[in-house]
């Protein structure tokens, strides 16, 4: 069965991180239900529009959805299984931030079976550089309260920061993954347009590693999760075994179909033939006014061309261990895939190809975006 997802976005943060460029809105003690409600109501429209399909997914991102009590998560839990049906084995995933570990147990009884903990960094000056409230013993905190709910439990953490040395992140990173989780999602800290940080790097009050430090980083973190039995999945995702991948990510990175609920959030749905992109209203209370008056909170609903389409089966689909299925990117595209760019690709040991497929080489996953880019031409 072919995956489908739904992704809640939740959009209230305690605090804007300066590397975040995601649709966030500090929390101000506002009142929950008039969201919570129109996000429920969406659910609904969804289903109305495109269909009651089974979900193989929920994810719950943001923004930071462990501010929500149990009760809020599992009338949400219950929106998404009356609009939807929920496979009986459905992957249930909340982003998490340590300080909010407390709530793990209540938000674990409401259906939440997979935990994604915000660690970010586990020392102390990289979390304050980073923006973050918390520090690094919260974090492990936060890990150990996750693995006790009985849940699956994943870990975030971003790396190539600003002054971050190849020993200081083999013992962080070390220590990291010899803790209770079966899934480690680990960033190269990229500097975004319209963030805090890209204002210091702007002024030259960020200096973070080069080309050459980042790649030497991004090498050594292979090194240690293959050491560890993480297998690199993808290029930034490693899982203990296969049944520890994360199922709504491998959803976009196969280009399969999810909606999205909640302000700003994205969905890509394959209807009537077409392949149709989704985005939300971005603000909540122009979200939550479009609900009540339009019944859905849409802002955007286009076809995508066979080319947009193609793109974005390639560049999310070269990502992954399992590669992209050449056919299927010929057959949207309405041509092959450019033939002397995937055999220059090869020569140079950056691609491989079997089986139909184009996978990435370790040495091509550094350089994932420009191949996509060349494949495409």
């Amino acid at each position: 069965m072919s995956g489908f997802g739904i992704y809640v976005h939740w959009p209230y943060c305690a605090a804007i991180c300066p590397y975040c460029d995601f649709n966030v809105y500090r929390a101000r003690g506002a009142d929950n239900a008039p969201l919570i409600d129109a996000i429920a109501a969406d659910l609904e429209a969804h289903a109305q529009r495109f269909g009651r399909r089974t979900a193989t997914s929920l994810f719950f991102g943001g923004g930071t959805p462990s501010l929500l009590r149990g009760g809020e998560i599992a009338h949400l839990i219950d929106a998404a299984s009356r609009s939807f049906v929920l496979a009986a084995d459905c992957e249930i995933t909340l982003e998490a931030n340590p300080e909010d570990a407390a709530l793990f147990a209540e938000q674990a009884a409401a259906g939440i079976n997979r935990f994604s903990i915000g660690a970010q960094a586990f020392d102390d000056a990289a979390l304050k550089a980073l923006g973050r409230r918390h520090e690094s013993a919260a974090g492990l905190r936060a890990v150990e309260a996750a693995a006790r709910t009985g849940q699956r439990v994943s870990l975030d953490l971003i790396y190539a920061r600003e002054g971050q040395g190849l020993e200081a992140w083999r013992r962080e990173l070390t220590a990291a993954l010899a803790l209770p989780v079966e899934h480690a999602s680990l960033y190269q800290l990229t500097i975004e347009p319209d963030t805090a940080f890209a204002r210091r790097l702007a002024r030259g009050r960020l200096t973070p590693p080069g080309d050459d430090e980042a790649a030497a980083l991004y090498e050594l973190t292979q090194e240690l999760c293959a050491g560890a039995g993480f297998d690199a999945y993808e290029i930034s995702n490693h899982a203990r075994g296969e049944a520890a991948r994360s199922r709504h990510n491998l959803v976009y990175w196969r280009g399969e179909d999810w909606i999205g609920v909640g302000p700003g959030a994205h969905g890509r749905v394959t209807h009537e033939g077409a392949r149709i992109a989704l985005e939300a209203q971005r603000r909540p209370r122009d979200y939550i006014d479009a609900v009540r008056e339009n019944g859905a909170g849409l802002i955007l609903e286009n076809a995508l061309t066979g080319e947009e389409a193609a793109d974005e089966a390639l560049l999310m689909g070269l990502r992954i261990d399992e590669g992209v299925d050449v056919d299927r990117i010929a057959q949207l595209r309405g041509r092959p895939v450019n033939p002397k760019a995937l055999a220059w690709l090869a020569e140079e040991g950056l691609v491989t190809l079997g089986d139909g497929r184009v996978r990435l080489t370790p040495r091509g996953r550094i350089v994932a975006n420009t191949i996509a880019a060349e494949l495409a031409v």
